[in-house]
């Protein structure tokens, strides 16, 4: 097989304790924190934004960037946060799980060198309330960082103080997206906040905020204590490093797999043990219910931001749900809109209405009622609409998936059969 997996931010899954912060100090871990309380903040910044690393969440966003809009904005406010996104409602993603169950010091360390960037002095760690494990072990580093002095007052002796706090989330997909996450977080019903301001200028309780995702931040104490060059010399030269990729369906060995980035979709699938009982290839869907449909034309291109967004695909979070040859498109996009409606908090119209009539008119697209070249097209329009009017990211996630199955899948979608 031509391709193994490269695991810089998985190298201690499976091979330490993650209940023991003795194992993990062993394998390294603190070096990068202790490295970063001798620099200047401002360094560790630009160290980041130089090794290329991008925010694993989904977007893609420089995190470097991130942090530095975050340190620079409201110079007199009396406090900075650090937010954790490690809520990962996303269908088909458990990359962040991974993280939290067997290396949760590793993403704890990122989080105080991010607060150290920014110069906050707390930080909270939202977690989907149904991640049981990854909450306990995470609740057991926080303890054992405080009892080491990684936490408190006077960290290693820097002056630089920061509490870490946990909060729950309840299930709410809607939670995922970084200022519903926040108003949830303050104690709030889980309902979108209007963009702008961002996170960075006015976060939670109103102060700039640092929202970072579990795998992003688990990318910084490897790049402070190696270096940017280093990690430089993994991925491509627009999206540097390695991503755990959740792969899941119609493959031998669905499970999660860390690779440099660039590598071709093809490789994914192969290294998740190929097609099941070696059925044909029919389609992907990348990176979860907020994702897009590719067929077979796309197994060799290479799974970078970049690269997928100019083919009008999506990287996402890394959750990748194969199909095999006789696998109905329409189930799955039927699925997806279903969950969308569920998950629609209702606050804002074109969501509230729209995600309801495109499971009504996916029903009429089954029942046949009607030209179902039309009613596909009507559904991408709508899409469309939903897109340029939502509130959020929900009511702007419908058109990915509808879009990409129109555009690989319209003659299946619009024939009598599904």
């Amino acid at each position: 097989m031509s391709i193994q997996e490269t695991r810089i931010v998985l190298k201690n899954a499976g091979k330490i304790n993650p209940l023991s912060i003795d194992d993990y100090i062993r394998a390294g871990g603190y070096a990068g924190l202790r490295k970063a309380l001798q620099m200047n903040p401002a360094d560790v910044i630009d160290e980041l934004m130089e090794a290329g690393l991008r925010g694993r969440g989904g977007a893609g966003f420089s995190t470097g960037m991130k942090q530095k809009f975050t340190s620079e904005s409201c110079q007199r406010c009396p406090q900075r946060y650090v937010v954790v996104n490690a809520d990962e409602g996303e269908p088909g993603t458990f990359k962040d799980r991974i993280i939290m169950e067997q290396d949760p010091h590793l993403y704890l360390e990122g989080t105080i060198i991010a607060a150290w960037a920014i110069q906050a002095t707390q930080a909270y760690i939202y977690i989907r309330g149904e991640y049981h494990e990854s909450i306990d072990k995470t609740q057991k580093a926080i303890e054992d960082a405080y009892a080491a002095g990684f936490l408190g007052k006077n960290i290693l002796g820097s002056g630089f103080d920061l509490d870490v706090e946990i909060r729950l989330g309840a299930g709410s997909y809607l939670c995922g997206e970084e200022l519903t996450m926040l108003e949830s977080l303050e104690g709030k019903r889980g309902n979108p906040r209007i963009k702008p301001p961002f996170p960075a200028e006015k976060g939670v309780f109103g102060m700039p905020t640092l929202v970072n995702n579990v795998e992003t931040l688990a990318n910084a104490p490897l790049i402070i204590a190696n270096g940017r060059e280093w990690y430089r010399q993994f991925g491509t030269e627009r999206s540097p490093g390695t991503k755990i990729f959740t792969i899941s369906g119609q493959v031998n060995k669905p499970g999660h797999y860390e690779v440099p980035l660039g590598v071709p979709l093809q490789d994914l699938i192969d290294l998740a043990g190929g097609m099941r009982n070696g059925k044909k290839f029919k389609a992907a869907l990348l990176g979860g219910a907020a994702g897009t449909f590719v067929d077979a034309s796309m197994l060799g291109e290479k799974m970078t931001y970049d690269n997928l967004r100019e083919k009008g695909a999506t990287l996402g979070s890394g959750a990748i749900i194969v199909m095999a040859e006789g696998d109905p498109v329409y189930d799955i996009l039927h699925n997806c809109l279903r969950f969308f409606r569920h998950e629609s908090c209702g606050k804002c119209v074109p969501c509230r209405v729209g995600t309801t009539q495109l499971v009504k008119q996916a029903d009429q697209l089954k029942s046949a009622n009607g030209d179902r070249k039309k009613i596909l097209e009507q559904m991408v329009l709508e899409s469309q609409i939903m897109a340029g009017t939502s509130l959020c990211p929900l009511g702007q996630s419908p058109i990915l998936p509808l879009e990409s199955a129109a555009k690989y899948f319209s003659k299946e979608l619009c024939t009598t059969h599904h």
